[in-house]
């Protein structure tokens, strides 16, 4: 699942620590999938998306999915297709049914319906945006002309300071901030909220494309440096190609002096408070009190330093580099974030690299489909409620309440069977299940937007105000007590999510769809797709950086030595296993970069099955459709991972995402004793492991 990677484990799609990716659009990650017509069978399984002609014990995602694969295309506006993007075009379909229907009533100024309505019709109104050209951005392109010391870039550096969600991510493109800021509770302070500064300041999705010295990465560098050329020279930028060069060369200096994603991955190396008076000393070369003045952190006593030797380099940067240079890379990067809120020849331009380019995706998608995320992005509390009212019955949420419980006392019970755990650290894991909080389809409170400004007429305007509002949220909760209740998803996003520093999950309404979950559905294949989901979760609050946080959320070793080695050691038999995928030629996946959710996977599906059989009070599940039960169970799982992605962006993923790619995550079965009994799996296959080898985290 993708998303922060630790703060946020996704269970589903298959980005960052969340479950998976988000979808894609012209300027977002790829999406999980798309998938055909299918006629689900009484099982819940896709009987003709089984190609009968692969082993099961050689290939089980091409057993699963095959049939299938040999018909799906993927949709010329998306990057990749699968059940993922199934559901997730059902949720936009909704969301568009309500967004349109939000302004029919002619709601009152001020209300929630007529912010919604007001966003959405701007974003629609291409005239407008026209007419205005870059008339909403001259205020901010006004003050990097001013520019003229190191004091006034370290105070426009400050201004330009976002919230991000993804300490791991930070370096994704979308943030083009040279830094960011992530507020949540302390790492050994779980009672109070603290600001985390994070390393940005990228273009392209991360700094392997800058560094790389593989052929693909140099022809997407050679193009991004064309299109920074381009996007200047629309704006009216004199001597455009010179500037574009000066540009891409600072953004390489500003990837070497970041961490890498396995780096930022070790909650470790991330715990570092500095107090904020030590800044200068400890990361000389920007004026930190200027930064800090204009972020609005100047009050804070202490900053914790997500990656400090990223924040030197990227600090030091600032003094070295040219203030020219520095100018017209803060220009390039105004007009990149709002591309899609200009007039059309900028828009069109930022799809063709960030779409056509990096993602392979060959047509930008409707208009209507990016206003519907764009509301969504900026009123997804407002959306949210209408959105469960009316798609989202009680019923669903009892039913999948139950499954969340009858998984984690799985997954108690099977703490209690674990031969190599001592009795202390046996004690301290069933803490950290008894006090974890589940949220299913919605949260208890509800943000207020009453403060927000927003107009019919002013598209980019919107998107301006709604990132300081967002930002303004995120500052606030310095100084208010911790809520453990929050959610970090929306409940139409199409995703899951762990967050340790809660000891919490969240599981939104529109991931609770079949094929994930039917409630008319057999219980082997809700088991097998929403439960495995749910299994995901749960155990990243045990993955390989999950483990390290207590039942309280703190950042404590709560480990024997001797269950900690036990534990890393099962670990890095799981980043071998992953190592020897290879993706694309001579491209394997990263088994410590994805080693977390690759944990969660295993230990997810293992979880959901003992779950499974234990629903099933002794009695032998039913044969359906020719299907035992444990087939029915696996085939859930794997079909939910189907998918077909373009190159690019397979490419990409590889590059920049801690989730395996679908197709891979499928084969997790290989480590379940139960799938070799179920499809009777031998020796000299190529998914066979000997019983020594399958890894068993939980």
């Amino acid at each position: 699942m993708q998303h922060i990677r630790w703060i946020f484990t996704a269970a589903v799609l298959g980005g960052a620590s969340t479950l998976a990716a988000a979808p894609a659009a012209s300027q977002q990650k790829p999406a999980a999938a798309h998938a055909g017509p299918e006629a689900r069978s009484a099982s819940g399984i896709d009987l003709a998306g089984v190609d009968h002609a692969v082993k099961p014990g050689d290939d089980f995602n091409g057993y699963a999915n095959g049939a299938w694969a040999k018909t799906a295309e993927i949709p010329a506006d998306r990057s990749s297709t699968g059940i993922f993007l199934k559901v997730f075009e059902l949720a936009e379909k909704r969301n568009a049914e309500l967004i349109r229907d939000a302004g029919k009533s002619n709601p009152a100024a001020g209300t929630d319906a007529r912010k919604i309505a007001d966003y959405y019709a701007a974003f629609m109104d291409e005239a407008a945006i026209e007419k205005q050209g870059l008339n909403p951005l001259k205020p901010a392109l006004a003050k990097i002309d001013a520019i003229k010391t190191t004091g006034d870039l370290s105070t426009e550096l400050g201004n330009g300071l976002r919230a991000d969600v993804d300490p791991v991510n930070a370096t994704n493109w979308w943030t083009q901030n040279l830094f960011g800021l992530f507020v949540a509770q302390g790492l050994e302070d779980p009672s109070h909220n603290v600001p985390y500064l994070l390393q940005g300041g990228l273009g392209l999705p991360n700094r392997d494309y800058y560094l790389s010295d593989d052929k693909s990465m140099a022809a997407v560098r050679d193009k991004y440096q064309t299109y920074i050329a381009a996007l200047l020279k629309q704006a009216g930028t004199p001597d455009a190609e010179n500037k574009a060069k000066a540009i891409f060369a600072l953004e390489t200096k500003i990837a070497k002096a970041q961490s890498s994603i396995v780096d930022s991955e070790d909650v470790h190396k991330a715990n570092n408070p500095w107090n904020l008076a030590d800044f200068s000393k400890k990361a000389p070369g920007i004026d930190w009190n200027a930064y800090f003045g204009a972020a609005g952190l100047a009050k804070q006593k202490q900053v914790i330093v997500w990656q400090p030797d990223a924040i030197r380099g990227l600090s030091a940067l600032v003094a070295s580099e040219p203030l020219p240079a520095w100018k017209d890379y803060l220009r390039f990067h105004e007009l990149n974030r709002s591309a899609n809120l200009l007039p059309k020849a900028y828009a069109d331009m930022a799809f063709d690299f960030y779409g056509r380019t990096l993602n392979g995706t060959p047509k930008q998608r409707d208009r209507w489909k990016r206003a519907i995320g764009a509301t969504n992005g900026a009123l997804g509390d407002a959306v949210g409620q209408i959105y469960v009212k009316r798609y989202f019955p009680a019923s669903s949420k009892q039913q999948v309440q139950q499954m969340v419980s009858n998984i984690m006392a799985a997954f108690n019970d099977r703490v209690d069977t674990i031969d190599w755990m001592t009795p202390a650290t046996r004690q301290k894991a069933k803490a950290k299940i008894t006090t974890l909080k589940v949220g299913v389809g919605y949260p208890e409170t509800w943000r207020n937007y009453a403060s927000l400004d927003i107009r019919p007429d002013d598209a980019l305007g919107n998107r301006l105000r709604a990132d300081a509002f967002e930002y303004q949220h995120q500052l606030a909760k310095l100084d208010q007590p911790v809520d453990r209740g929050e959610w970090w998803m929306t409940p139409q996003t199409v995703n899951a999510v762990n967050l340790p520093l809660q000891n919490a999950l969240n599981f939104p309404a529109a991931i609770l769809e079949a094929p994930f979950f039917d409630p008319k559905a057999d219980a082997a294949a809700n088991y097998g797709s929403i439960g495995s989901v749910i299994g995901h979760e749960i155990s990243h609050s045990f993955d390989n950086t999950g483990a390290e946080f207590d039942a309280q959320g703190r950042l404590s070793n709560w480990w024997t030595p001797e269950d900690q080695a036990h534990f890393k050691a099962a670990g890095q038999r799981l980043v071998e296993q992953y190592n020897a995928y290879e993706v694309l030629p001579g491209l394997h996946i990263n088994g410590q970069q994805t080693l977390g959710e690759n944990i969660a996977d295993v230990s997810g599906l293992a979880i959901a099955y003992a779950a499974y059989q234990k629903s099933l009070g002794g009695k032998p599940a039913p044969v359906i459709d020719g299907l035992t039960g444990d087939q029915r169970f696996f085939l859930a799982f794997a079909q939910s991972w189907r998918e077909k992605t373009r190159e690019k962006a397979l490419r990409q993923q590889v590059v920049t995402d801690g989730h395996s790619p679908g197709t891979f995550r499928a084969q997790t079965v290989r480590n379940i004793d139960a799938w070799y009994g179920a499809f009777k799996s031998v020796t000299g296959e190529k998914l066979y492991l000997a019983p020594k080898d399958r890894v068993k985290i939980w």
